[in-house]
């Protein structure tokens, strides 16, 4: 924090960083993608599913959850 234009403290709008998400994503093949999450041991496939693979025309070799399957959750909870 510094001083403002006016004297007083200014405060860090953004507030303290408590968490830094480091995550590499890297195509595999097709919509296939594998996420690789800091503290992890497992990797995360996303891929598409259902009403995303018919939306894009795709047909995966396996489907997977949608990046947007997981934001939704996410939110939801």
């Amino acid at each position: 924090m510094g001083k403002s234009p006016g004297g007083g403290r200014e405060e860090d709008p953004m507030g303290t960083v408590v968490h830094t998400s480091r995550i590499s994503i890297v195509r595999e093949k097709g919509p296939t993608r594998i996420a690789r999450i800091e503290g992890f041991p497992e990797p995360v496939y996303y891929g598409v599913h259902g009403g995303i693979k018919n939306f894009y025309k795709v047909e995966p070799e396996k489907e997977h959850a949608a990046t947007l399957d997981h934001i939704v959750g996410a939110v939801s909870a």
